[in-house]
């Protein structure tokens, strides 16, 4: 093969590659003497026609790519040599390593560097993604990411590279015949045949898993998919967890998009490295009705109302029943003061349980924070009641999530059952608590799944207002 011309053109100097059924060439271009890289299909006895199209499609998808972290496309054409027949794809020369020959000649990785690595790598993501349709490379690995030059206090230059395994992302067909990828950078679903955007984020994980281990992440693969590594390393918890985000088996846990994955990159700090306990990267759930408006100059949150249940059903008639009663009794006995006073205290529980209900059905929630102001406000129906009153913001020093409490047990037949009180999320200032997760009939009512505020809003409203004030989040 060396010291043969392709096309007229292309003077092979060496391969660099060969696997079954396909090389991958070093070639000159003898038209602009520059170097090129030429990936050749070749019909063999072990030919298959998905190769074909897997191979049709890798040159058509490089067409029409244009970054500078990807090789470009330079040419396509057939083979019809007496010797070889096939097809040749020709795509720019990068003269740069692989992150797998690296580590194989004993190099490690920082910390930083991983970092700088990982960001270059989504920026390239986010421009395949976001492409319509989007771009799926499916087969990010070691092997597959070349590292050039250092410069400076930079990593040096990363590019992406073998877009063999490439599909379009169609939007009603997510699915794909053949199975394609890496074992230990392949996510669960793609062994399914199923690959989405988040399928390269998990693929990226892996990538820098190995990096920072130096082992390669199929032999780190524990029960469920889940790679087990951080036994071997020594990072901050931050970007630890932020490793374990992209490696989630589940598809669910794991960025939507690569463009979320790097503002999580790039929004770590060391305030979060003191909280190993509390999520590091947490998003508004999907389900959760909560607003929030959050501006350099004020934050504000809206907690809509509990809702209704079968609890809260029962009460309303149980005292619609308690006041009309107590409006016949003292109607009945109008013209008897002493005895007109004796039902007072049942008039102040009915009128208290039906302010509990219409609230926990209509009242909303408002907490506002500005650079001068905290509030908490309570509103019903057009009413509004602050409590505690409004404060200073500077006053605020504490952060907290304050964990449910046990309550009393509840013995069954066969197990004590725990009940415990909503967890809340408590912003201090001085000697005024403003508390988010509070609703005294939600509470006594033990409304586990009518909750002001469930565990994964909680945890997200708490580092949003960490990320706003500036303040850690401690727990009690």
């Amino acid at each position: 093969m060396r010291d043969k011309i392709l096309q007229g053109r292309y003077a092979i100097e060496r391969q660099l590659r060969k696997n079954a059924g396909r090389q991958t060439l070093l070639a000159r271009d003898l038209a602009t003497q520059e170097l090129v890289v030429i990936k050749l299909l070749t019909f063999g006895s072990d030919f298959k026609w998905q190769d074909l199209k897997l191979f049709a499609r890798e040159a058509q998808i490089l067409e029409e790519l244009s970054h500078p972290a990807i090789p470009r496309y330079l040419d396509y054409f057939d083979l019809n040599l007496p010797d070889l027949k096939g097809f040749a794809l020709v795509q720019t020369y990068i003269p740069a390593r692989s992150l797998a020959e690296h580590l194989q000649a004993g190099r490690t990785f920082s910390e930083v560097e991983v970092k700088q690595i990982a960001q270059a790598l989504l920026e390239v993501l986010i421009y395949l993604h976001e492409r319509l349709p989007p771009v799926i490379h499916r087969d990010i690995k070691a092997s597959n990411v070349l590292l050039g030059d250092r410069s400076g206090e930079h990593v040096g230059q990363v590019y992406l590279v073998d877009f063999g395994s490439v599909k379009t992302a169609v939007a009603q067909q997510d699915l794909t015949i053949t199975v394609v990828g890496t074992y230990g950078y392949m996510p669960p679903e793609q062994f399914g045949g199923r690959a989405v955007p988040a399928s390269d984020l998990y693929g990226l994980g892996a990538t820098l898993i190995h990096l920072v281990t130096g082992t390669h992440p199929a032999d780190l693969l524990q029960d469920e998919m889940k790679i087990q590594f951080e036994q071997l390393v020594n990072l901050s918890p931050a970007f630890l967890d932020w490793l374990k985000w992209l490696t989630e088996p589940s598809l669910k846990l794991r960025p939507a998009s690569a463009r979320e994955a790097l503002q999580a990159l790039d929004n770590l700090s060391l305030d979060n490295l003191s909280l190993p306990h509390f999520p590091l990267v947490v998003f508004q759930p999907e389900d959760s009705k909560i607003q929030l408006i959050k501006q350099k100059e004020r934050l504000e949150i809206t907690i809509p109302p509990v809702g209704f249940s079968l609890q809260v059903g029962f009460l309303c008639c149980f005292d619609l029943i308690w006041l009309s009663m107590l409006i016949s009794w003292t109607i009945s006995v109008w013209r008897e003061p002493l005895l007109m006073l004796f039902p007072l205290f049942h008039w102040a529980f009915g009128i208290w349980l039906l302010l509990a209900i219409l609230f926990t059905l209509f009242g909303k929630i408002r907490f506002c924070l500005t650079q001068q102001k905290i509030s908490l406000t309570y509103e019903l129906l057009g009413l509004k009641y602050a409590s505690p009153r409004p404060g200073n913001r500077q006053d605020i020093d504490k952060l907290e999530v304050v964990e449910g409490q046990i309550l009393r047990p509840v013995r069954s037949k066969t197990e004590p059952v725990r009940v415990r009180t909503p967890s809340q999320l408590v912003v201090r200032a001085g000697k005024r608590k403003y508390v988010l997760g509070r609703n005294a009939l939600a509470q006594w009512l033990r409304i586990r799944r009518r909750r002001v505020l469930n565990s994964s809003e909680l945890d997200w409203l708490a580092k949003e207002l960490s990320d706003w004030l500036e303040l850690p989040i401690s727990r009690e």
